[in-house]
């Protein structure tokens, strides 16, 4: 990738702006996964029963897939710093109304924080995104499946401190609420070096100076941003959708195997929930490693074809999985499924990203699409396995990966005046 001299960052800044969007994302992970990590006292504090819990727990989702389609019309008006610290700090508020709602018991309450809380982390995300797309453009090299890491490992994190804690019967409120404070704190530090305030050219700190680096002729004003309309513009992009597409079937399988590998596993298989577990941190061992690598296979082969060798490998994964009678065989696939689920997202984010100017606007609608069906997804397979049996529910799996198989193409870097050209 090239960008001209006077929109490119000094070394300095740009090492500095590399650190802040890991810490971004780490952020992220880690108060996902701890509020995760704390949903059985969620669900002994509230009396709540399973289909309670799934519909409490569906909140959040709803929220954040109700805020992300105007998560690019925020972004360009209110520029990538702003957006994720003012929605880190709102998905802070919320999951704190939402812990001490559960003290009190007002189970309404808790659901009004959850949905702002999703509101937060899903706006959050799609910035974050965003701005580990500029740095990657400006860098010259495919940073973001390592962001993307910096993600897993802040949910291990999340997860680890989460297990200390309930072990150690510290009250959810305090838990919780002690943590989402750190996490806006930690963002509010890391904001402050991304790129955008200190890039040459345009004054991009302010709103919507982050398409102007691009092409300042034919960017958006920057006192207004991009519009509704410039929103409802980009769902008829074809390559858009597309894209959205990929990042669908990278989102579905990897959503699908976080929920639902380990009850298949013990299940299908007959095992302990020793093994269950085990067939979990496979796929998630899998998954982080392919995206620490990613950066080298990305720049060696190129995109297009690390999608299609991804979306080959995540199919041959599912299928193994959800086919073979040998558990040592089933665990192969499960490794191959974490290897296949690993780069499409973070790639489709940078093929979102490819001309700067509407890049905030495609990030909002491919995050829309994969994030819903990251979410909505594997609930559906829950049903089909009510039928099928788990494993073979996975298989449906296969239907989306082809998909993305196919359309992969349209992730090829734009080349042209306004994009940077790989």
């Amino acid at each position: 990738m090239t960008t001209s001299a006077s929109a490119r960052p000094d070394a300095r800044h740009l090492r500095a702006a590399v650190v802040a969007v890991y810490g971004v994302f780490v952020a992220a992970g880690f108060g996902m996964a701890t509020w995760a990590s704390r949903i059985p006292a969620v669900r002994d504090g509230l009396g709540f029963t399973e289909a309670q819990m799934g519909v409490l727990l569906l909140t959040a989702s709803i929220g954040s897939i109700c805020a992300l389609p105007l998560s690019g019309m925020i972004a360009s008006r209110r520029g990538a710093a702003r957006t994720v610290l003012g929605f880190a700090v709102l998905a802070a508020t919320g999951f704190t109304v939402a812990t001490v709602a559960i003290d009190v018991d007002l189970p309404w309450l808790v659901r009004v924080g959850l949905f702002l809380g999703g509101m937060g982390m899903g706006v959050w995300d799609a910035a974050m995104n965003l701005e580990g797309a500029v740095v990657e453009q400006k860098l010259g090299k495919a940073i973001m499946p390592r962001f993307h890491a910096a993600f897993s490992f802040g949910t291990v994190a999340g997860a680890g401190v989460g297990a200390l804690a309930a072990w150690a019967q510290v009250p959810l409120t305090a838990h919780l609420t002690t943590v989402v404070v750190l996490d806006a704190l930690a963002v509010a530090l890391c904001v402050r070096a991304f790129l955008p305030a200190h890039d040459a050219g345009p004054d991009v700190s302010q709103p919507g100076a982050q398409d102007a680096v691009a092409d300042p002729a034919t960017a958006v004003e920057p006192s207004h941003g991009h519009t509704v309309k410039d929103t409802l513009a980009t769902w008829r992009e074809p390559r858009t959708l597309l894209i959205g597409l990929v990042v669908l079937a990278a989102a579905l399988t990897e959503g699908a195997a976080n929920d639902w590998v380990g009850l298949a596993t013990v299940d299908g298989f007959g095992t302990g929930d020793g093994i269950g577990a085990v067939a979990l941190a496979v796929f998630l061992v899998a998954m982080t490693v392919t995206r620490l690598v990613g950066t080298e296979i990305i720049d060696r082969f190129g995109r297009v074809p690390v999608l299609r060798a991804s979306g080959a490998c995540a199919l041959v994964g599912v299928s193994l999985f959800a086919l073979v009678p040998s558990l040592p065989l089933a665990l192969l696939g499960v490794f191959l499924w974490g290897v296949g689920s690993g780069l499409g997202f973070p790639m489709g984010m940078s093929a979102a990203s490819d001309d700067p100017r509407r890049a905030a606007l495609r990030v909002a609608v491919v995050s829309t699409v994969g994030y819903s069906a990251f979410f909505v997804g594997p609930a559906l397979i829950g049903f089909l396995a009510h039928y099928t049996g788990y494993r073979l529910a996975l298989l449906v799996l296969a239907l989306p990966v082809v998909v993305g198989l196919f359309v992969a193409g349209a992730a090829r870097p734009l080349r042209g005046p306004s994009t940077l050209d790989p």
